[in-house]
């Protein structure tokens, strides 16, 4: 009885050992079969030019893949080899021989494409590769031109350059600014506007009182949404003119005249009067009211007021030079006339 226990617990361990390693061994078989499943109608390789590298690297059994490229591409072309001679290639619905490119037209700039390459055996399997393509939107948020009715940029324009000073004359009340786009489907705002599609834009600008600085932006924001300032600081300079416009001299009511005849490129002038005459007024006006004109010490005309005069009473002969200072609006540029008046018996 005891022998007879003693075998049938014997062979029940048996049996369940047996049936332990055999669920074991196929639970293992199962496991490796899934983790080497490969696709049943591979490719040896996959290329898409230009310049378009895939996302992830090619592997044969990797069947979906991304690549993005430049707004400036508008079609690629994509090379499949299969790892089979005689396997069958379709790239976008089109039979291609392995090892031959088959070019594919883009979207829009920001679109995806999706192409398919599909594999096909001579026993009926099949297997599809996926490649995304992704033309980007473009990032050119340069101009190409900026110009100006007058003056010139400091410095020199430039795409690369943002940073701008002009210099216009004093009596310049206004600018015209035109900017071009460099991609034309960018935005252009501030000072000046240009919308999606429209190359160029223009703008007059008016400018502030002389001696000050006018600013300027012009931002360009990218297709992709990157942005971009160029800054323009417009001087209206200081008027530098010092001359006069007309000048004249009296003896009491009546004109005399000035020796040479006036012109504002002549600075000295002799006046002759007679003996009896005891009183001379030299009238000045200046050319730009807003210079200062000064003699004997004294202003005769501040800026804003356009005519001074002086009136002097002569000695006999020849006598020392009246002269007639005119300070520009800059506080730099300065011009003296010289009055010489002659008292004598005519």
């Amino acid at each position: 009885m005891s022998m007879k226990h003693t075998l049938i617990s014997t062979s029940c361990h048996t049996a369940v050992l047996l049936i332990t390693l055999c669920f074991s061994a196929s639970g293992c078989k199962d496991s490796a079969s899934i983790s080497e499943r490969s696709v049943e109608v591979p490719l040896a390789s996959l290329t898409i030019t230009p310049p378009g590298a895939l996302q992830p690297s090619f592997s044969s059994n990797t069947t979906s893949y991304t690549a993005s490229v430049p707004t400036a591409v508008t079609s690629v072309t994509v090379t499949a080899s299969p790892k089979n001679s005689t396997t069958t290639i379709m790239i976008k619905g089109a039979i291609t021989p392995a090892g031959q490119g088959h070019p594919v037209q883009l979207g829009q700039p920001g679109s995806t494409t999706p192409i398919d390459v599909v594999t096909s055996s001579q026993n009926g399997l099949e297997s599809v590769y996926t490649i995304t393509v992704t033309r980007l939107l473009s990032s050119d948020n340069d101009l190409s031109s900026l110009r100006i009715n007058t003056g010139s940029f400091n410095p020199t324009f430039a795409p690369g350059i943002t940073t701008y000073t002009v210099n216009v004359a004093t009596d310049v009340t206004e600018v015209t600014l035109s900017a071009t786009k460099s991609d034309p489907d960018a935005v252009m705002s501030g000072s000046v506007l240009a919308g999606p599609g429209q190359a160029s834009g223009q703008a007059t600008i008016p400018l502030s009182g002389p001696g000050t600085g006018t600013p300027v932006s012009i931002s360009i924001t990218a297709p992709s949404g990157l942005p971009k300032t160029y800054s323009l600081t417009i001087n209206r300079l200081f008027s530098n003119n010092s001359n006069l416009s007309a000048m004249s001299a009296n003896a009491g009511v009546t004109t005399v005249p000035l020796d040479p005849v006036f012109t504002p490129g002549t600075v000295s002038y002799t006046v002759n009067v007679g003996l009896l005459v005891t009183v001379v007024t030299i009238k000045a006006t200046k050319s730009d009211p807003n210079a200062t004109m000064s003699t004997l010490g004294s202003v005769i005309a501040t800026a804003g007021t356009s005519t001074g005069q002086v009136t002097i009473t002569p000695g006999l002969g020849p006598n020392p030079p009246v002269g007639i200072t005119v300070i520009a609006q800059d506080g730099v540029s300065s011009t003296t006339y010289n009055v010489t008046v002659t008292r004598g018996l005519f």
